[in-house]
């Protein structure tokens, strides 16, 4: 019996040894057919992201070739009035104005009212600024005082004189009639000419006192400033509470000016013409004037006068021109470029006057050719062109295009003939 159940136990463990679970590392095991598979998918989507790649870099560069470049473009016109005669020399310069002063007080004072500012349009005697006058109107009072001590001092010597004239008449009936002594007589004569004297000086006095009445009103009248002419306040100097001067003094804190004021209509146009091409300038000239500001507005304009007096540091002639017409976009000190012209082409002349203006920039030199190109339909057209002179940013055109063309100023270096291109906006 315990044989039988030594066996049975032996059995029993046998039978639990088998049955244990055995760890399967083989089955973590990456079979070849996978291993393939698995290197397939990951070469396609290197393939697909690379064609992606290539697609978009196709459609990039075929957007490069096919798009418009932009450019800026031009109407040609005609010339008409002056511009159609022949440009002798060009100059530039500057706006300037003949009549331009600074107003500055005629004493040292404080500033006490400013009634302008700048661009106030001012008449001549209108007032400007007022300085403390509190001083001079002392001076005013006293010299007013004396003056009027002087004026009653007069008059008791004339009633005093009146008197002693009475006296004296009576003392001369008396000495004849014998009753009195001479030397009344002489006493009575020196009061009367001692009043008299009294009464000179008294007017002298009093004629001293009216001066400086007059001296007093001028220094009242010196601490107002009045505009000198018309014009228009560029320029405001000096602020309340602050002291200004005719001359420089006080360092930094003393103001030498109130305000500047400039007369627009004298404006004029002042440039330096090298000395070597003066002969080609004479007064009276027709000029045609182009403002940096306006480079589409032709200003007729005519030689004032030249100045008779070289720079030797520039090696310039200064020359002033005036505005036919004035206007008021001309203001002082602006950039301005200017076109002596020669005289008007004469009527038996065969040769044609130039009649187009285009942009100078428009102007593109191929291998020693002038080329304009203009634009139809969206599209470049090459067109050979024959120059004649500038007239300031322009320059004429004697044949090869029409009033009316569309040409471009501004594109790129590479634009050819027949090329699609976009106007800027």
């Amino acid at each position: 019996m315990v044989h039988s159940l030594l066996e049975g136990t032996a059995i029993t463990k046998m039978v639990t040894r088998e049955d244990l679970p055995a760890h399967d590392l083989g089955s973590l095991r990456i079979h070849e057919g996978q291993r393939k598979g698995g290197r397939v998918g990951k070469g396609l989507a290197i393939f697909f992201g690379l064609l992606i790649i290539l697609a978009g870099a196709g459609t990039g560069i075929y957007a490069l070739l096919n798009s418009k470049p932009v450019v800026e473009v031009a109407v040609a016109r005609r010339a008409e009035g002056p511009a159609s005669r022949e440009a002798l020399l060009n100059a530039t310069g500057y706006v300037t104005p003949r009549r331009r002063a600074t107003i500055a007080a005629k004493i040292t004072g404080r500033v006490t009212g400013v009634f302008f500012d700048e661009g106030t349009h001012v008449h001549s005697g209108q007032l400007l600024a007022t300085l403390d006058d509190a001083d001079a109107r002392r001076a005013l009072e006293t010299a007013g005082s004396d003056s009027t001590s002087a004026k009653a001092a007069i008059t008791d010597y004339e009633v005093q004189l009146k008197n002693a004239q009475i006296l004296l008449h009576r003392t001369e009936e008396l000495q004849k009639a014998g009753v009195q002594p001479q030397e009344q007589l002489d006493n009575a004569r020196t009061a009367a000419e001692s009043l008299q004297a009294k009464i000179d000086l008294a007017k002298a006095q009093a004629n001293a006192a009216e001066a400086r009445i007059r001296e007093a009103q001028q220094a009242v009248d010196n601490c107002t400033i009045r505009a000198p002419f018309d014009g228009i306040v560029v320029s405001k100097d000096a602020q309340v509470g602050e002291m200004v001067s005719p001359i420089s003094a006080g360092g930094g804190f003393t103001r030498t000016g109130i305000a500047t004021i400039v007369d627009m209509n004298s404006n004029e146009i002042e440039v330096d013409v090298n000395e070597a091409y003066i002969t080609r300038v004479k007064p009276g000239q027709q000029v045609t004037a182009i403002l940096d500001a306006y480079p589409d507005w032709e200003i007729p304009s005519r030689v004032r006068t030249i100045i008779p007096s070289a720079d030797r540091q520039k090696a310039t002639v200064k020359v002033r021109i005036s505005f036919i017409q004035l206007d008021p976009r001309i203001l002082p000190d602006m950039g301005i470029k200017v076109t002596f012209l020669g005289d008007a082409p004469s009527t038996k002349d065969a040769t044609p006057a130039p009649a187009i203006l285009i942009p100078q920039v428009a102007v593109r030199d191929e291998n020693g050719k002038k080329i304009v190109y203009l634009l139809k339909l969206d599209k470049t057209e090459r067109r050979a062109v024959t120059l004649g002179g500038n007239r300031g940013n322009d320059t004429e055109v004697m044949a090869g295009v029409a009033v009316g063309d569309t040409v471009v100023v501004n594109g790129p270096a590479d634009l050819h003939d027949g090329q699609n291109v976009q106007i800027k906006k």
